[in-house]
């Protein structure tokens, strides 16, 4: 029991530090990134480690003043998913927030150096129940093209899936 208690409070404790990010290069524009059509490939895992989804998605993002719109239209080749996401995204000096239709409350975002990190709730359906689960997304960049997306899905401060995208600006 003692072994299970401080393996929990350890995972817990296991947290990124935003600021090692902060001179990395290449710098990531959210907005600038996203600005026109971007193609993202991805899977989502379980807590074991399989494979339990995998997709495809085409996002259409326009820059509008301060604010970002990300049209996402997915096809998974297993699993199943939304089909199709809208997110909004203002930019708010150094901080941002974001909604969705499946996002009942504000993701909060921070960019840092070549990193992003988006934060927020999200309902998501499993069988013909809801759950609001927690994601954690990082967002790395690999140049001015590409870009890796790493996600913790958490329930109860427990992690039990992740996703991990790859996306490209065409």
């Amino acid at each position: 029991m003692r072994v299970l208690l401080l393996s929990l409070l350890l995972m817990g404790c296991s947290t990124l530090n935003p600021n090692a990010y902060r001179d990395q290069q290449p710098t990531f524009d959210l907005f600038e990134f996203f600005d026109g059509q971007v193609t993202a490939y991805g899977i989502v895992q379980n807590r074991a480690g399989q494979v339990i989804q995998r997709f495809e998605v085409d996002i259409q993002g326009t820059v509008q003043d301060n604010v970002l719109t990300l049209d996402e239209d997915f096809v998974y080749t297993l699993g199943e998913g939304p089909a199709n996401r809208v997110w909004t995204i203002e930019r708010q000096g150094e901080a941002f927030s974001g909604s969705a239709t499946d996002v009942p409350g504000p993701a909060i975002g921070q960019a840092y150096g070549n990193a992003f990190r988006f934060r927020y709730t999200m309902d998501l359906p499993v069988g013909d129940t809801q759950y609001a689960v927690n994601f954690d997304d990082w967002f790395y960049a690999m140049d001015d093209r590409r870009i890796f997306n790493r996600s913790e899905i958490k329930k109860f401060g427990l992690t039990f899936a992740e996703v991990t995208i790859f996306m490209q600006r065409d």
